[in-house]
Formats: structure tokens, sequence, C-alpha cells
């Protein structure tokens, strides 16, 4: 089957922390819809979601699957997303595609850190809880129920219960038994508070409800159930084992029935522009209208090609179509639609809105662009969801001569994949450096380069980027002079050094009078300047924060050309330089930690033993608290690590750019050495 109303259509990403049982739960699914024959094990590596090997190493969904199902007569997309603390960008990616972000938590573990990131994430789309695993031995049902209250607030209502002994669940909505155990609380008193809920925003519905006593079924409850779940007034929370069964026929009847359809969800965030030019535009589910796709995930893979999943927001899709790619004047034509069941690839003949599909081997294609069939749209941009920034970071080194190009040529497809990881060339030190969010995330980056591109990798801290600059006022003259037959070579500069403001960069005067310096020599004078900068007075790191005025000099008429002037603007700025009191500066960076307020000692002292200082704190929910501080880029090597162990993995780090202050004492002369002792060497 092929949906061909968008009102049949359900998409639903499956969200949660690495072991909640996502992909369990989707096997589940799809058996018990008739999709497949049998659920496949994630230990057996048989799963229709993790079929890449290093998945199937490690137990853990890598990238986020696409599959679907049939059930009831709807069409339900499921969007399988990892749950690796590290991968969190990855899975974020799942959301600009859905109309419901479903959160997975594992009855015995609880609540845990991706948990509430992928909720605070998705706070703009219609959100349910699933509870999974509740067969699990011991597990106080009734108050992890308290526990996601606490949490995520009182809006979150369970539409069904456990029974006794969870091998089944109770229904609390659509044909509640009241006479029915449960593992804790009632079905009444659960039927009760989800209809309470729902008909505070019906005054209708409300009147008849409460005035006159008459009960409601759930299809007059349906418009305001979905109206609840768009503004975040109900968050339904549902029980599963997808190990034994429990609950699975029961989600899918809700899934059905209950989550919205492409035109009940909150609509699209595009807009038209750039930046604060930025307009917001209506992007409608109408299938008669322009093609409006999203592309929100990319595989790229040597073998297979290039893959872009994309969700059609507005008007069909068929093969053939042409479509632009963002502002792009030449359309390429879709010549195989693609329906993706894990890494199987269904050719379809039409996609309408709420669909999600693909498309194969168009190089073009790239996350986070807009197709679309007519120039209107140009122009168009789906606002992104809150990726992580990057905190961890490597230098990378080929071990192959060679295989520089192959590198530079297999990273931005790596980027395309990941919305959180970064690559930059560092031009003072010369690294190719990547950034991630933690160590596990580089690993694997790096294991993808090594099996899909051949690439042999050795890694290392990135350097820090120091600099130098000066504090005092001082003027030196050099004279170059060399005679060796012929034209000789004949050049003097006099120059004067002087610091300016933190930030304020280099400037150039030129005072020269009386043609003492040629003018057409004073570009060489200044490019021996900008040498010398580079070069550095005191430990060899770049100069900057200063002037240099270049007031006299003396010239040739013969032996004076461009590179014997460049020689003495060198020589006399690096002798003005060391002069004027020079210091190391060291890069420092601005550190927020979220984490439990319990925390806050020890995460001010790690601080402080690494030369940081707190210049804040917030308090974003209750029992949490976020400190900001100021750190040496030097000091951040293990922060990471150290912060999992005192927070016991439950905490978030960003860091940001700072500005640069001058080194201790003990670090200025430790460079000093290092550098002063490696030119005598060579």
């Amino acid at each position: 089957m092929t949906p061909t109303a968008v009102q049949d259509i359900r998409n639903v990403a499956l969200l949660g922390h690495a072991g909640s049982g996502k992909t369990t739960l989707l096997e589940a699914l799809l058996a018990a819809a008739g999709e497949i024959k049998t659920p496949g094990q994630v230990e057996r590596g048989d799963t229709l979601s993790d079929q890449d090997p290093l998945e199937k190493a490690m137990g853990h969904s890598l990238s986020t699957t696409l599959a679907h199902m049939e059930w009831a007569g709807h069409w339900i997309n499921i969007l399988d997303t990892p749950g690796l603390p590290d991968l969190l960008g990855r899975a974020l990616l799942a959301l600009p595609a859905v109309e419901t972000a479903a959160l997975v938590i594992n009855a015995s573990a609880g609540i845990e850190a991706v948990s509430r990131k992928v909720m605070d994430a998705a706070s703009d789309k219609c959100r349910m809880i699933i509870v999974n695993r509740i067969d699990a031995a011991g597990e106080d049902l009734g108050d992890l129920m308290r526990s996601i209250t606490d949490r995520f607030g009182a809006e979150c209502l369970p539409i069904n219960l456990p029974a006794p002994g969870a091998e089944s669940v109770i229904d609390c909505f659509f044909n509640p038994d009241e006479s029915a155990a449960t593992a804790f609380s009632s079905v009444a008193a659960a039927h009760e508070a989800i209809v309470d809920q729902v008909v505070e925003l019906d005054e209708d519905l409300m009147a008849r409800y409460l005035e006159q006593g008459q009960s409601l079924d759930p299809e007059q409850l349906h418009d305001p159930f979905e109206q609840a779940l768009r503004e975040g007034h109900l968050i339904p929370v549902c029980f599963t084992s997808a190990q034994t069964g429990a609950g699975i026929r029961e989600l899918l009847e809700i899934l059905g029935r209950l989550m919205p359809d492409p035109t009940e969800g909150n609509p699209p965030h595009f807009v038209k522009g750039e930046g604060a030019a930025a307009k917001p535009v209506e992007v409608l589910p109408d299938p008669d209208r322009h093609v409006i796709a999203h592309i929100f995930q990319v595989q790229n893979d040597p073998f297979r090609g290039h893959l872009a999943l994309f969700r059609v927001h507005q008007g069909t899709v068929t093969p053939n179509t042409q479509l632009f790619i963002g502002d792009a004047r030449k359309p390429f034509k879709v010549s195989h639609l693609l329906r993706l069941q894990g890494r199987d690839q269904i050719e379809t003949a039409r996609a309408v809105p709420g669909d999600i599909c693909a498309v194969a081997r168009v190089d073009e294609l790239h996350r986070d662009a807009v197709l679309h069939d007519s120039h209107d749209e140009d122009y168009f941009h789906l606002l992104p969801p809150p990726f992580p920034n990057p905190v961890f970071g490597l230098a990378l080194l080929p071990r192959k001569h060679g295989d520089e190009q192959k590198l530079s040529e297999a990273l931005p497809r790596m980027l395309d994949e990941d919305p959180c990881l970064e690559v930059g060339f560092e031009a003072q030190t010369r690294q190719t450096v990547v950034r991630g969010l933690g160590e596990l995330h580089l690993k694997l980056l790096l294991d993808q380069l090594s099996g899909r591109w051949n690439l042999q990798l050795d890694t290392a801290a990135p350097e820090v980027p120091y600099r130098e600059t000066i504090t005092g006022t001082a003027e030196a003259r050099y004279r170059h002079k060399k005679q060796s037959g012929g034209s000789g070579q004949f050049g003097e500069v006099a120059l004067r050094v002087e610091p300016l403001p933190r930030g304020a960069g280099f400037d150039f005067q030129d005072e020269v009078k009386g043609g003492a310096i040629p003018g057409n020599f004073m570009s060489a004078v200044q490019k021996g300047v900008l040498q010398a900068l580079e070069d550095g007075a005191l430990a060899g790191y770049p100069i900057q924060d200063l002037r240099v005025t270049v007031f006299d000099g003396k010239h040739h008429a013969v032996d004076s050309n461009e590179i014997s002037f460049s020689l003495a603007a060198r020589h006399a700025t690096l002798e003005a330089a060391r002069g004027a009191r020079p210091v190391v500066l060291e890069p420092l960076v601005n550190v927020s930690v979220t984490a439990a307020e319990s925390h806050f000692g020890e995460i001010s002292a790690e601080f402080s033993s690494r030369r940081g200082r707190v210049t804040g704190t917030d308090s974003p929910t209750p029992g949490w608290t976020e400190i900001h501080a100021l750190v040496p880029l030097a000091e951040m090597d293990g922060f990471e690590a150290r912060l999992k162990s005192i927070c016991a993995g439950d905490s978030e780090f960003v860091v940001s750019g700072g500005d640069y202050e001058p080194a201790p004492l003990d670090v200025q002369n430790r460079l000093a050495q290092a550098y002063n002792g490696g030119a005598e060497a060579r």
C-alpha cells in the first residue's frame, strides 16, 4: 500500500537514552503489524534498524533508521533514533520530519540524561512517553510515574496502566474497564484525569461533562485531544514491554487513533530569506499545491552511494518530478522515488504531504536543503532543532602520504550526516581539527572514516593557539647590508611598536619623511613587519594587538630593493617587540555546565583546579543548576571525563570562544624555554 490521503499518515520519532529499548520496540511494532514475521534482536544483530557492522558490534544504533507499517487503515512512519549521548545531534535530525516525538523510557533505568534533552528539544512537537521494559522484576512503576510528572509536568497522564505482574496493560481511554486491577492507581482515576485535561480546552464539552454529567466517547474528544497535544497541555504516557509484547497492540492503536496526522500537528517553521531578514511563510499539507520538501538526513556510502531522506510538507512528488534544490537555478529529476524499510529501498509511485521518502545518487542533495518545484519557493528554509555545540576536539594526521586529499573529500560527507561535527584547519598549528560531542563521538567518526574510505589516521590533542602581545613601547633600527660582487643589498628601517587594547589587532603607520624610504618599498617594509609578527618575539606565537609605526630609514640608489627592506623591517620589528615587554596570551573559553544542584560544589572546585573562575549561575529548572565559568583552553583536557565522573554521566556542558589573557608567568617561561630550546636545536 502507498498512502493516498494525508489524514492516514502518522509520523513518529522514537527518542530516548541508549538502552531504553527503542530498536526492540520498533521490531515488536513491525511484527504486530505484520511487516516482519518475527522480531529481530539487538544481541543477534538481525534487527531491521541496526544493519551497519559498527552498530552490530556495539549493540547500539548509530544513525536514525526509517521504517513503516500499516495498521487499521493508518500508514505509520517510525524513525528509530540513536540514544548514545554523544550522538544526540543525529537523533534530533528526526524532529523536523515528524508530528509526534515519542520518548521511550527504560522502566529500570528511569529518566536519564538524553531523555531530558530530547523532551526539551521536542517542545514544539506533539509529545508522548512510552515506558518500556515494564516486565523487569521489582520495578515500582507508580514511583516512576511520579518521577515523570515531577520532571516533565502534571500534563503527563497515563492513557493505559500496567496490569499486576506487567503481563498486559489496561486501557484507560477508549474502553476503560474500571473494575480491572492495575499495578498502581486505578482505571477510573486515570480516565477521569485524562478526560478532565482534554475538556479544559473545549467549553461546550466541559459544560456537558461537568454540568450535565454526560459521558464523552473518544470521537467527541478527538479534536480537543489534538489541540491539547499541540499546545503541550497533554503528554500521554503508555506502558509496554517490547520483549513480551505487553502493550504493543495498544500502542499501535494509540498511534493510529490519537496521535496527529500531518493536518493536525503543529505546522513546520518555514521562513523565506536569511538571518534577520527572514520572514515566516505558511506551508500547508495540501497535495495540490507547489511541492515543498525538506531533506532531514543524508547517508553516504562509497558502495551504496548518496541517499537523501526527505519529508514532503506540501504538494505531491512522483517519479520524473523536476525539483530545485534551495535557490539553485537548475532542477534535477526524481528518477527513482524510494520508501525505506530499514536498509531496503522500495520504489513508490507518489509521495503526498506527510510522506517520508528518499532519493538516491544525486550528489547535490545535502542535509537541510529545501526541495521545491517552483522558483516562488526559492530561499525557503526550515528552522532546525536546537543542536548541541561540539566541545571535544582531535587533530587528524593521515598516516599515508597522499591521503590528505582523500580526507578532505570524506570529511564534508561526514559533516553532512552529523550536525554536531565541526572541522577546521588551524593555520597557526597547520592541523586539521575535528570537534564533536565527546570522545565516543569522534571515535565513531574515525571508525567510519576507516571503514568507508579506508583512511588510517593518527590523532593528537589540538595544539593550544597561544598568542603574544607587548605591554610597553620600544623603538629599534636595523640595517640590512650585503655586498657580494655586482649589485648588493641595502635597506635600513627605524620603527616604533606600542600596545593596543585587547582585540584591536594590528595597525601599521607610515610616518617616514623626506623620502628616507622610497614609497615603492613601503609595501616590502609592511611585509617584513607581518612576517616578524607571525614569528613571535618570546615563544614563537603570533603577536597581536599592537601598532607598528615606521618613522625613518635609509636607502641606496643602486643596492636597495624590496627584499632588503623586507629583511630590515623584520629584524627591526623583532628587536623592538623584544624590548617592549612581550607576554604570552592564552585563550580562554566560556564553559556552561548544567547538572543537579547537589554537584555545584564539586564542579566549582573542578573549575578552580583548572585555573578557571565561575562568572555566574542560573537555575533552568527546579533541582538543576547552570554554572558559567571562564577557563584556560589549555586546562580543558580531560574535563569531559571528569565531569562524567562527578555527575555519573548526568550532565551536559557547552564550550564557546572567549578572550585572550596573559598566561601565568610559569606558563610563559615554560613556553619560552621550549621555543628557545627548539630554536637552538634548529
